[in-house]
């Protein structure tokens, strides 16, 4: 005798209502993602300038700090309002 698997069979909408929640929550975090590097952080071109311009700094404190500092001074200056 053959033996038949007992393995539940899914079925097509579990597999639709995975997907879409595998949709949903992508979006949310390359939204998410997007929303804290283009509102929140440096552009990255600038990173990579102020990286290389305190390179020189022997401790990780002392560089971070330049990094902070160089980013301040690189900041565009806004004449209306702030």
């Amino acid at each position: 005798m053959i033996a038949k698997p007992d393995a539940p069979q899914s079925s097509l909408a579990a597999h639709f209502v995975a997907a879409a929640l595998a949709a949903i929550i992508t979006v949310g975090i390359l939204t998410g993602m997007t929303e804290l590097i283009l509102l929140g952080g440096l552009p990255f071109e600038r990173l990579v300038v102020a990286e290389r311009a305190c390179a020189g700094h022997e401790y990780v404190s002392d560089r971070e700090a330049c990094m902070r500092e160089w980013a301040a001074l690189q900041r565009p200056v806004s004449l209306a309002g702030k």
